[in-house]
């Protein structure tokens, strides 16, 4: 069977590199942008996935509603007013958009200019549009607001393209509640993890990131960053967190929650226990039980051999 054309072409964009010059002078530019603690609500941090996705609804609702408008007599003026909300809309999608994109990965990058591109473009037709009704043009405005509703669709295609095929704004640790089997898993001695160095272990081929502190505690978390599966455990551990070394998420070690984006998913988590000098992890609320002992503690049934190892 042969290639499906329009995939074969993305695939091509994907690895197409002649636009890297560019693509690395505007995400430089978008980490600069002076938005503090805004950049982490451009994220969707706060909505546990990213808002961009919602924020662009408003403005692709706004024109095709325009659409179907304009294709009945004596709709200009509402035409006209939906086009504008869309107009107003965009800017802050955009924004929201840009800020995802300058922290993926170089082929989604790629993509998402060419998807940028063509959304810029999708405003410009509208902003046309919108010039030609105001100034008593409703067929040239009809016209343009038709091709900016063309271009959007490119755009959306891409967009897709984006979040399904190359996985971007999706929770990269989403499958670990179903591949760890349930029960404790015994991991190494506790002398095999040095106080504050992060260690990585696995648990039914799960990669676990597992820190020790100077006090005695240990913590586990999934060792493959929520964002985009950075690796955890090759980063030093401050102030009780972890920094995934690839775009800079933070996920506190107690809990796995993201402090920091552009992660908007925090990391699943283990509880520990120590038996026998051995530290033993279970994936957090997997089994639905009462929370087992934080840290060194031992329960006093498996330190006598009837602890309920999975």
């Amino acid at each position: 069977m042969r290639q499906n054309r329009v995939l074969w072409l993305l695939d091509r964009l994907e690895r197409d590199s002649r636009a890297d010059g560019l693509i690395e002078t505007l995400r430089k530019g978008v980490r600069a942008l002076p938005l503090r603690s805004g950049r982490d609500l451009l994220h969707g941090r706060w909505l546990g996935h990213p808002v961009h996705p919602l924020m662009v609804q408003v403005p692709i609702g706004s024109w095709l509603s325009a659409a179907v408008l304009d294709l009945r007599p004596g709709r200009s003026r509402e035409a006209r007013l939906l086009v504008g909300v869309g107009l107003g809309a965009a800017a802050p999608a955009a924004l929201a958009g840009w800020v995802d994109w300058a922290e993926l990965h170089r082929p989604q990058q790629r993509v998402g200019l060419v998807h940028a591109l063509s959304n810029t473009a999708a405003v410009s037709l509208y902003a046309t549009s919108l010039v030609c009704r105001a100034r008593g043009r409703d067929t040239a405005g009809r016209a343009y607001g038709f091709l900016g509703l063309t271009a959007v669709g490119l755009g959306g295609m891409l967009g897709g393209h984006l979040a399904y095929r190359q996985a971007s704004g999706a929770n990269h640790a989403e499958e670990v509640p179903n591949v760890v089997s349930r029960g404790w898993h015994r991991i190494g001695a506790v002398a095999d993890f040095p106080a504050g160095e992060p260690v990585r272990r696995s648990v039914d081929d799960v990669p676990v990131l597992v820190v020790r502190e100077s006090g005695g505690e240990i913590h586990a978390l999934a060792e493959r960053c929520s964002h985009l599966a950075g690796p955890l455990s090759e980063v030093t551990v401050a102030d009780g967190c972890v920094r995934c070394p690839w775009h800079g998420s933070v996920f506190r070690l107690s809990d796995g929650w993201n402090v920091r984006g552009p992660a908007t998913a925090p990391q699943p988590s283990f509880e520990t226990r120590v038996v026998d000098g051995h530290v033993e992890v279970r994936l957090r609320h997997q089994d639905g039980g009462e929370p087992a002992p934080r840290g060194n503690e031992t329960r006093s049934g498996a330190a006598h051999g009837r602890g309920d190892h999975g």
